[in-house]
């Protein structure tokens, strides 16, 4: 911020002219030995994940027109010659370009692209161009009916690893660069990962070990390193030894599958409560995912476990819409938010009810972002679930469109609002709120631009007219999701309180902070 910039704020002469000033980033470099910094690039764009070349003599960039999330889906890789400072554009593309990778030749570079601006419900593909240009990019990968994320290089330039999600795991994949000149397909083999949530995959220098992030179920993410076969992986960390130490009580997930009411398999992600008995009925949480282009794994979740320690069962479907099940499923949704991702979670819900999992009388729903619209969707839809908690979630479609940081998105799943308002309002839970039996507790960020919390006053204040059972809690300075430790305390505490009240449940967590709270007064009356 310049020094005028800085005066202006002092004085409260800070009028903003929206979309015409942007903070761009741009890339410089600094010189360890003369301790001299220069600047590479300029002008009206900004830049980021700047990769050298072999050589150093050469660096690729992703660039976008502003910083706007919405122009994210505008990026595009370039490659800078750093001594003449003269950049050039690897690839003319419509949609979003990134994670430029030098081959360890220096002579191609590989990159996630793909052609549709404005949404993530479109997978990547692998695209390898030559880095001195003057030719169309070899596209890999037509037929593989995933997402493509980071290109990772083998030493010996022969094969491009990559991780994304399959099904309720993460899946690390490879393609054979030389079979994959003809068809543009390639050689695609799966490695078989552990279970759960595997990232940040890193490959040795000599190609021999890998290195990564990964979680199970029942523990949180460690660092974990094993040979190219990946049989026998080696914990190098232990980041939560508190958990060994108190013999804390923590559950398994699993994964389940269910047919919907065309008969198509569902997936979801169930967590069975801290000393499931089989047999044995339990109350239920149907936990909806964001995105909605989102899914849930076999990972480690401490709101799950801290429900699950409470006594409850949590169910995670992956409804149509949902990311790790290739391109027809990610695209089910479109036009049908509401219809199709509801009919996967009741036929879910009727799947754990069936098989005696779940009690039909003591079940709830919480979810956040588009887990929220599903709350607010389904407690407009049924009165099967004793209390509904949406969070960060967006009842008005028609309204959300002007105001998220996002309306692309919004309008590649239903056109522009203007055009179609009876669209947007048709799958609008706001339109439905009359319907509304189950108590609501709404939650959301005060400052959250992905879902202004605009949207919660109006459900919020639509229920009070009605005279509905109705709490609104709004968390100052949070965003689109709570990232201050004490907020996060309270929407734990809340939803617990919110579920056991209306299922006529003893928490368990909350009777130890109330034995932790006497045993402190016992202690300070013996100091008396």
């Amino acid at each position: 911020m310049s020094k005028e910039e800085k005066q202006k704020r002092k004085d409260k002469d800070d009028a903003e002219v929206v979309d015409e000033k942007f903070r761009m980033s741009h890339l410089w470099v600094f010189d360890i030995d003369k301790k001299e910094e220069s600047r590479l690039t300029e002008g009206p764009f900004t830049v980021s994940d700047p990769q050298w070349s072999p050589d150093s003599r050469r660096g690729a960039y992703v660039s976008r027109p502003t910083p706007k999330v919405d122009d994210g889906w505008k990026s595009d890789i370039w490659v800078l010659d750093l001594e003449a400072k003269t950049p050039r554009r690897l690839f003319e593309n419509p949609g979003s370009d990134r994670s430029p990778r030098w081959s360890p030749d220096g002579k191609i570079i590989a990159f996630a692209s793909q052609p549709h601006t404005g949404t993530t419900t479109w997978y990547n593909k692998l695209y390898l161009a030559p880095a001195e240009g003057g030719a169309e990019p070899r596209v890999l990968l037509k037929d593989f009916d995933r997402d493509f994320g980071e290109p990772t290089w083998s030493p010996d330039g022969k094969t491009i690893f990559w991780s994304t999600g399959d099904g309720t795991s993460i899946g690390l994949f490879s393609v054979d660069v030389g079979t994959a000149a003809g068809s543009g397909s390639g050689a695609v083999r799966k490695i078989e990962t552990p279970r759960g949530l595997s990232f940040q995959w890193e490959l040795s220098h000599d190609g021999q070990t890998w290195v990564w992030v990964g979680s199970s179920s029942d523990w949180p993410s460690e660092i974990y390193a094993a040979d190219l076969s990946l049989k026998k992986p080696v914990r190098l960390s232990d980041a939560n030894p508190w958990l060994r130490e108190e013999k804390v009580s923590l559950t398994r997930a699993g994964t389940i599958r269910w047919k919907n009411s065309g008969g198509q398999e569902i997936e979801g992600v169930v967590t069975r409560p801290v000393g499931y008995e089989p047999g044995k009925k339990y109350p239920l949480i149907l936990n909806p995912h964001g995105g909605p282009s989102g899914a849930d794994m076999e990972s480690f979740r401490s709101t799950n476990q801290f429900f699950a320690g409470n006594g409850f069962m949590i169910l995670q479907p992956n409804f149509r819409g949902s990311s790790n099940y290739g391109q027809e499923f990610l695209n089910a949704n479109r036009e049908n938010w509401g219809f199709v991702d509801y009919d996967d979670c009741m036929t879910g819900v009727d799947f754990c009810i069936a098989k005696g999992w779940a009690d039909p009388e003591r079940m709830v729903c919480y979810g956040w972002s588009y887990g929220g619209y599903m709350s607010f969707w389904i407690v407009t839809q049924t009165d099967r679930f004793k209390a509904v908690s949406p969070g960060a979630g967006l009842p008005d479609l028609y309204s959300m469109y002007s105001t998220t940081d996002i309306p692309g998105y919004m309008s590649w799943f239903f056109g522009m609002p203007w055009d179609n308002a009876e669209k947007y309002g048709k799958h609008s839970p706001i339109r439905y709120v009359k319907n509304v039996k189950s108590p609501v507790l709404i939650m959301h960020g005060a400052e959250d631009e992905r879902v202004p919390p605009t949207q919660a006053v109006e459900f919020y204040q639509a229920l009070r007219d009605l005279g509905k059972d109705v709490t609104f809690v709004r968390y100052p300075r949070e965003g689109h999701g709570l990232r201050e430790p004490r907020h996060q305390i309270d929407r734990l505490r809340r939803w617990l309180d919110f579920f056991a009240k209306h299922i006529g449940l003893t928490p368990v967590s909350e009777k130890e902070e109330e034995k932790k709270k006497e045993t402190e007064k016992d202690k300070e009356k013996e100091k008396e």
